[in-house]
């Protein structure tokens, strides 16, 4: 029987590949910090079902690629830099910025997001919103760049890459296999994260606006997210860098799964950037719109 709490060296190779496979879906469905916020920003950005799971595929296709790389690494036994604790602080950094970068681009639309000098008119980012045609021609949100920030992503360390890493990969016969753990970790990761995009992505239709008030709406939250939620992220791995035991904390729970049996920095960023930042904005602008709707029908 297969227990993927307590995994241990498998002695047949199937028995291992599935358990890579499970794990991979596990991680999937599971909040993890170096998958849902990216997913969901790209996805939500998308304003498309298809396109949301095109980005939840490449995405996590990208992911897949590093973890083959990584887990091939592993059975030659030259992935220990990995697991040195700066590495994925470091790593933390970096996949902040490329979500600031990612945020920053989204939000070069007119009228999005600009600095005021002197006073501000309070009707003026409602009616940006409503007044702005957004030009379908040159999307913003790309699959390339969730491509990039897979693969950045996917040199993350936790749970799930330790036992990938020096459990699974190590049991593989040959050199020549020892790739497979974690390309089928991966697929796993893909399976889960192309059906949420897809959900994300048809996430912003279902606020039932006008089309283009509610494609802004969903960029508007995608650029927030990747920012304000990179901008976190690299917070996060600045102060781990300069003191490693900060932010050590983590909540038991009785579910024995990875990601959710101990709660720690990684789980309280995805529920901060995914809920705090995502969905809260996206609900704070439709509430906004319909007001002003509102207020205008009663004049």
């Amino acid at each position: 029987m297969i227990d993927l709490y307590n995994v241990n060296a498998p002695h047949n190779i199937w028995i291992a590949i599935i358990t890579a496979y499970l794990l991979g879906i596990v991680h999937g469905i599971t909040p993890d910090e170096h998958t849902w916020p990216i997913t969901f920003s790209y996805s939500v950005g998308s304003y498309s079902s298809k396109k949301g799971f095109l980005i939840g595929l490449s995405f996590s296709l990208a992911f897949t690629f590093q973890r083959a790389i990584a887990s091939e690494l592993a059975y030659l036994s030259l992935i220990k830099f990995i697991t040195i604790p700066i590495v994925n602080h470091i790593v933390y950094v970096i996949v902040g910025i490329a979500m600031m970068l990612g945020g920053f681009y989204i939000f070069k639309y007119k009228d999005m997001f600009h600095i005021h000098f002197g006073k501000i008119d309070t009707s003026h980012h409602k009616e940006a919103i409503l007044g702005h045609q957004l030009d379908d021609s040159h999307e913003k949100i790309s699959i390339k760049m969730a491509m990039i920030h897979g693969f950045i992503a996917g040199w993350g360390f936790g749970a799930f890459a330790i036992i990938i890493y020096t459990i699974l990969a190590p049991s593989m016969p040959n050199a020549y296999l020892g790739w497979v753990p974690g390309f089928m970790f991966g697929i796993g990761t893909t399976t889960v994260q192309a059906l949420i995009g897809l959900s994300f992505g048809s996430l912003a239709k279902a606020i039932n606006l006008p089309p283009n008030v509610s494609k802004t709406i969903a960029r508007l939250t995608a650029a927030r997210t990747l920012l304000f939620g990179g901008l976190l992220f690299s917070i996060v791995g600045i102060i781990k860098l300069i003191n490693p035991k900060a932010l050590e904390f983590s909540i038991k729970t009785p579910l024995k799964i990875h990601n959710l049996h101990e709660l720690d920095i990684g789980f309280f960023l995805v529920i901060i950037i995914v809920i705090g930042i995502g969905l809260s904005s996206m609900i704070y602008e439709t509430i906004k719109y319909k007001k002003l709707i509102n207020d205008k029908s009663l004049h």
